[in-house]
């Protein structure tokens, strides 16, 4: 179990950083300590004494006394080959012209504060599937919710894909009956690579833009974002525990590394977080951790 501190990411002084921020960041710390926790605990469970290495980021933007950060933590052990899980809350104001593609953001008024958790774990085992998760809350000119999770597996499982997909069926379904339909249709559609014409998984859920016009749509979107958040948190491990120790060959690996280049693919070319990092001045580790450590073009 992970019995040390994690750092947290160093913003709670950002004279801008609101209360609404300050909740979901403090949430997104939370999770990410639990996540990390679990995860820890299966390499132990296997022998392994892997552990996070968490490192803390101070962003920088000229005449910005309080621009945020955040913490990178990377482990790499016996089941988790690499997995990175990332906290950052930052502030400042983006580019003109980047301004102009961001909901609520203007090159008139260009500034924004986000807070969020960010991961991707990387599986030793092909048969384990890869995974992301993601949530997060912006605040511009509006302020909204997003974020989503979706499952990468080398070598899919029909049972695996179904108990992941309800996973995240159940929590949409507390609080919206429309939002499964709408948000796993949403992941198929971004979660696509067009210039192989293929997607990078078997999907999940993907949403944006649950805009928090007031307190209590706050509340109800933030409720939302914690249900993903959590499970992922009941989900993923399962799946994990139940293929770990399954056996494996020569030609599985590199069926595994093959796919581990489409799957760097589509987070170089296309992402949004990653354009999102590099556009507003993060972390280059904390933003390119997605990338696995071993990959092949054939």
């Amino acid at each position: 179990m992970m019995q040390r501190d994690t750092p947290s990411s160093g913003a709670s002084a950002d004279p801008a950083t609101d209360t609404r921020t300050a909740q979901a960041r403090a949430w997104f710390e939370d999770l990410r300590t639990r996540i990390c926790t679990s995860f820890e605990t299966i390499e132990q469970e296997q022998g392994s004494d892997a552990r996070f290495d968490f490192a803390e980021w101070h962003r920088e933007e000229e005449g910005n006394p309080a621009p945020g950060g955040g913490v990178r933590g990377v482990m790499k052990g016996k089941v988790f080959e690499k997995v990175g899980v990332n906290v950052s809350t930052v502030h400042g104001n983006f580019a003109p012209k980047f301004a102009a593609s961001v909901n609520g953001a203007s090159a008139e008024n260009p500034a924004f504060t986000a807070t969020g958790i960010s991961l991707v774990a990387h599986m030793a085992n092909p048969r384990v599937p890869a995974v992301h998760m993601n949530t997060r809350y912006l605040t511009t000119g509006k302020a909204w919710f997003g974020g989503g999770a979706d499952l990468n597996p080398p070598i899919p499982y029909e049972d695996d894909t179904a108990e992941f997909h309800a996973a995240f069926r159940a929590a949409c379904a507390a609080h919206n009956p429309t939002w499964y339909d709408r948000f796993s249709k949403w992941a198929d559609e971004y979660f696509y690579i067009p210039h192989r014409e293929c997607h990078r998984g078997v999907g999940g859920i993907f949403y944006d833009h649950l805009e928090c016009e007031d307190d209590a749509a706050f509340e109800r979107h933030f409720a939302f974002t914690r249900d993903v958040g959590e499970a992922f948190l009941a989900v993923f491990p399962r799946i994990v525990r139940r293929r770990m120790d399954s056996d494996f060959d020569e030609v599985d690996r590199q069926r595994q590394l093959e796919w581990r280049g489409r799957y760097a693919e589509f987070n170089l070319v296309y992402d949004r977080g990653t354009l999102f990092g590099l556009k507003t001045g993060g972390n280059i580790d904390a933003i390119l951790m997605s990338l696995p450590p071993h990959a092949v073009w054939n």
